[in-house]
């Protein structure tokens, strides 16, 4: 069996470094969720867990199979985002103490008297338009006393990105009028973790942070990139002027060049897409991808780093290569990068 291996290295000490910045951002009175949804996007949820349990308020998740594990390492609060959907959920729920959120009118049926005390998170579309409460749902359900000052009034923004986008405003006045049918009773969350950077004043009660806490916002230069995507180099040749590489050969070589094959492809989590010209580093030093990935391997561009070796490792993104370089210059979303990583790849906590 082959020792070699892409590998996976998370640094905690990053993540937490990103939590405590972003926590210099929102008022003292807030109080801040990690969200760990996706195995904590693609960083090892348990570990996770242990290692940031005493820097944040709260967890968030949307598959009730990791709330469970969640519990089974934490007794900071929980919350099942996106709800139940059965009476067997809510049971699970209320066994395990997790918190729940309530984004259509047929979820209150499942809802008790007392789960208000478990934690009740109600969700209300202000116009993004996947999930939530109208408003006159909201009303209904408040008039019927479903909601209580113990609830949490939630919201999701979905240009906050982009802080000049007007569907920001349209959406926190909708968040307003939202809170003034509930008689500005309940706590209140709109903050994910765009808003929470572009729009520190609506911190409110809660915060909601996933992407920027794992360093995946690539508008803030404070925020490190907390994992380390690497593999080795298992061969290096000479390609003389004119040769093609890879699949389809859709790399030529315009002169001769010294290229390395690196021990990772899209079975491991690099994008299929990739496309020619996207950095890596290796040995510090910057190289480019040359020609298709393929399933196992990545050829790279070596000719003007005349020290590299075989077994030297290839970083495709890290603190010093953010991921976000990477997703922007393939067009994709640093989430779908952490999130797309394969079991096959050796993966280290530290």
């Amino acid at each position: 069996m082959t020792t070699h291996s892409a590998e996976l290295i998370v640094d905690s000490s990053k993540i937490i470094s990103n939590i405590s910045h972003l926590k210099s951002l929102i008022s003292s009175d807030s109080k801040f969720m990690f969200i760990v949804k996706s195995n904590a996007y693609g960083h090892s949820l348990k570990e996770i867990i242990k290692n940031l349990e005493s820097y944040v308020d709260a967890f968030g998740v949307v598959r009730m199979e990791e709330a469970i594990l969640v519990r089974k390492t934490t007794s900071k609060p929980i919350l099942l985002m996106q709800g139940i959907y059965t009476e067997h959920e809510i049971n699970i729920a209320r066994e395990n103490n997790i918190q729940v959120a309530i984004h259509k009118m047929s979820q209150f049926k499942f809802i008790g008297k007392d789960d208000n005390e478990l934690g009740l998170w109600v969700k209300v579309n202000t116009g993004m338009n996947r999930l939530g409460l109208s408003h006159e749902e909201l009303k209904e359900a408040y008039e019927n006393g479903i909601i209580s000052s113990d609830s949490v009034l939630m919201t999701h923004m979905a240009c906050a990105d982009n802080p000049d986008d007007p569907m920001n405003e349209m959406q926190i006045n909708k968040f307003e009028k939202a809170f003034d049918i509930v008689e500005r009773k309940t706590k209140r969350s709109i903050c994910n973790s765009a808003c929470l950077m572009n729009f520190p004043h609506l911190s409110f009660d809660w915060v909601r942070s996933g992407i920027a806490a794992y360093g995946g916002e690539s508008k803030n230069l404070n925020l490190k990139t907390a994992m380390t995507f690497r593999a080795p180099i298992i061969s290096i040749r000479k390609i003389r002027k004119g040769e093609r590489v890879g699949y389809g050969g859709r790399k030529k070589a315009s002169k001769d060049m010294r290229i390395a094959i690196v021990y990772a492809g899209y079975a491991d989590g690099i994008p299929q897409t990739t496309i020619d010209g996207t950095k890596v580093l290796v040995n510090d030093k910057q190289a480019v991808i040359f020609g298709r990935v393929s399933m196992d391997l990545v050829s790279i561009d070596i000719t003007n780093l005349p020290q590299v070796s075989e077994n030297d490792l290839v970083s495709f993104w890290c603190e010093e290569l953010p991921i976000n370089e990477f997703s922007n210059n393939n067009g994709l979303i640093s989430y779908e990068l952490m999130t797309r990583i394969s079991n096959r790849v050796k993966v280290k906590v530290i």
